[in-house]
């Protein structure tokens, strides 16, 4: 008579913490997809709170404004946006990118 206890678990034994791998695997990309993020999250100090959007007042979005409703020209939004990011410490990369 051959019982479990003699023969062992088998290959049974590996299937239970795949299981739970599983199931971590998904519940943290169910809560990353969800908007939790280290510093980024939906609660006090994340940046889904009211009001933790750009302000309606700042030069730069004036700006973008005045070039949406076709005050300025392209050249000219290029030109002051240059100006505004050099003097509100906007800094660019090696490749001119905005970080």
């Amino acid at each position: 008579m051959n019982t479990l206890a003699h023969a062992g678990p088998g290959p049974w034994v590996l299937f239970f913490p795949l299981v739970w791998a599983a199931v971590v695997i998904g519940i943290v990309t169910v809560a990353r997809r969800a908007g939790w993020r280290r510093g980024r999250g939906f609660g006090p100090g994340g940046a889904f709170r009211p009001g933790n959007g750009p302000d309606e007042n700042s030069p730069l979005t004036l700006l973008g404004h005045r070039f949406a409703a076709g005050e300025i020209d392209e050249d000219e939004y290029w030109r002051r946006l240059s100006v505004l990011e050099e003097q509100f410490g906007r800094d660019r990369d090696s490749k001119g990118r905005r970080t």
